[in-house]
């Protein structure tokens, strides 16, 4: 939903190759392992968090390979874990609210002070939020992909 990213590129790498290179394999990003699994269906790479004491919000990655005349294809999507979907769901929920709340006493309350201490309230939920997604989940993301992407062009 708000949470899953796509990429995709193209490497001159067979899609054999480019298997070989990733699976099996472990990932270390920031002190926390992932490992890269073949499924049925495709290779996902999965966290190993049950170590993990901290709540951390992490994701689960599915590389899809095609065939594009002579070259392969990698997509790269990359989803929030469901047991971690709720609480950033949560969040975005609760400052919906506040934004609809401090629209609505914008336009119909004469009090401006509570209309804009709601809204002060929400860019502060919501900056702090994507704050903690950036360095957090996306972080995870972009390491996650530029990981593969170093495999599937060679240079790893």
């Amino acid at each position: 939903m708000f949470f899953t990213r796509t990429h995709e590129f193209s490497t001159p790498i067979s899609k054999d190759e480019i298997k070989n290179r990733l699976v099996g394999k472990h990932v270390k990003i920031h002190n926390l392992d992932f490992e890269v699994v073949e499924m049925d269906y495709g290779i996902n790479i999965i966290p190993h968090a049950e170590q993990e004491t901290e709540i951390k919000t992490l994701p689960i990655t599915e590389l899809d390979f095609k065939d594009d005349s002579g070259k392969t294809k990698v997509v790269i999507k990359t989803s929030m874990r469901k047991l971690d979907a709720g609480g950033p769901q949560l969040i975005l929920i609760f400052s919906g609210f506040l934004l609809a709340a401090a629209t609505a006493l914008f336009f119909t309350s004469g009090d401006k002070i509570i209309t804009f201490t709601i809204l002060g309230v929400f860019l502060f939920t919501i900056t702090t939020f994507w704050f903690r997604m950036q360095t957090g989940y996306f972080d995870y993301c972009r390491k996650i992909r530029e990981y593969v992407k170093n495999k599937g062009v060679g240079l790893a």
